[in-house]
């Protein structure tokens, strides 16, 4: 009965919008819905096929629901345990959904507001971190080769002083060995 009226308040109001509150042809809209209603039933009352559909109507809308083939084909049982074995996962991820609602206040601060206002100065900073950045690497590569001509100049000097220890022991030894001349 509310669904009758409820449909009866519609039709007023579409009648009300297209004929405005004169409603001089109201009748027509009314009677027109009549008729089809009453051809719709007249058609359906003789027809054995829609009458049958008409009457499955509830079964087929449950069939074409998707969970349906779950309902059949997966026994309460299977879905306790298909429940259970996923438990740690489960509280994992309650645990970590608990944890971001704790947290939440520290995302709604100021602060975190207050991030794309300071993103010119943040740009800024990356700059002056990258020339930074390329600084180190010219004062490593200079280091280094300070390093390497380090090395260089130790071991020529190395060299050197082995010479010329050989040549001092050398003289020495040509002292040592002449004669004298007494």
């Amino acid at each position: 009965m509310a669904e009758l009226r409820e449909l009866q308040s519609r039709v007023q109001e579409l009648e009300l919008r297209l004929y405005g509150k004169s409603g001089a042809h109201t009748r027509k809209v009314t009677d027109g819905l009549i008729k089809v209603q009453g051809g719709l039933g007249n058609i359906a009352s003789k027809r054995e096929r829609v009458k049958t559909l008409y009457k499955k109507i509830d079964d087929l809308m449950k069939y074409l629901d998707p969970q349906y083939i779950d309902r059949i084909a997966v026994p309460d049982a299977m879905k306790l345990e298909f429940i259970l074995a996923e438990e740690p996962y489960i509280l994992s991820q309650a645990a970590l959904l608990e944890q971001l609602h704790s947290l939440q206040p520290l995302l709604d601060s100021e602060h975190i507001k207050a991030v794309p206002a300071l993103a010119s100065k943040l740009q800024t900073l990356s700059q002056i971190h990258i020339k930074q950045q390329d600084q180190s690497e010219e004062v490593t590569a200079e280091t280094k080769r300070l390093l390497e001509d380090y090395n260089k100049m130790t071991l020529l000097l190395s060299k050197q002083f082995v010479m010329w220890d050989e040549v001092l022991s050398q003289v020495e030894a040509a002292q040592q060995v002449k004669p004298r001349s007494e």
